[in-house]
């Protein structure tokens, strides 16, 4: 299925488009889509106001196109964080169920599964959960694949997306982890990370939509 437009706003939103410019690149990779696709739903945003776009610097949401996709946000992330707490899905798994859940959650409903959850404040991705009305900010975190060997990091948050929550999953990388980056392959290759319990290769694509913590 093709991605439409919130996803496409949910996206700029999670790599920090509400403060700074997204490259097509990062929509790319974070989508899975070809970068016909993604010039073609930028114009068509752009066109709606919710985006800002500047040729060879990237896209930028609108304080329109913020609060929509924050609005979103919040109640896809309010939903996984209920199918995984109570309905014990795998944080892999969730994100389809709450694609849907998300579309027809009115604000009065957000707000009593809000507290009923007991106001938590991430998503099983790491991701912050706005409240009512308020723009995401999410803290601003360089990539696994922005580091050089030898720099220690911890997992802080992932793109919530089902290709790459299931690539995670099989390679058992998991958030709050902490591994030292030991190897990172030439041409967008893999980038290996260990701890002393595992050593794990993990590909460019996932690195750079993997957020990180600098331990030091």
């Amino acid at each position: 299925m093709t991605p439409n437009r919130e996803d496409y706003l949910k996206l700029i939103l999670e790599l920090g488009g509400d403060q700074a410019k997204i490259s097509n690149k990062q929509i790319v990779a974070g989508l899975g889509v070809s970068a016909a696709s993604v010039s073609e739903m930028i114009s068509k945003l752009e066109k709606e106001q919710l985006v800002k776009h500047t040729p060879y610097q990237g896209v930028q949401l609108t304080n329109a196109g913020a609060q929509k996709a924050s609005d979103l946000m919040r109640r896809h992330r309010l939903w996984e964080v209920f199918l995984v707490e109570h309905l014990h899905y795998s944080w892999n798994d969730v994100h389809d169920d709450a694609e849907v859940l998300e579309h027809v959650t009115s604000d009065e409903l957000a707000n009593k599964l809000e507290a009923y959850l007991g106001f938590p404040e991430f998503c099983p991705h790491g991701g912050k959960i706005p409240a009512q009305s308020a723009i995401i900010n999410e803290q601003k975190r360089q990539t696994l694949s922005d580091y050089p060997i030898g720099s220690k990091i911890k997992i802080a948050r992932v793109l919530d997306e089902k290709e790459l929550l299931d690539y995670l999953v099989s390679l058992n990388l998991n958030l709050q982890e902490v591994y030292t980056i030991t190897a990172i392959a030439d041409y967008e290759g893999p980038i290996t990370i260990q701890n002393e319990s595992k050593q794990i290769a993990v590909s460019f694509k996932a690195a750079s939509t993997i957020f990180v913590d600098l331990v030091e």
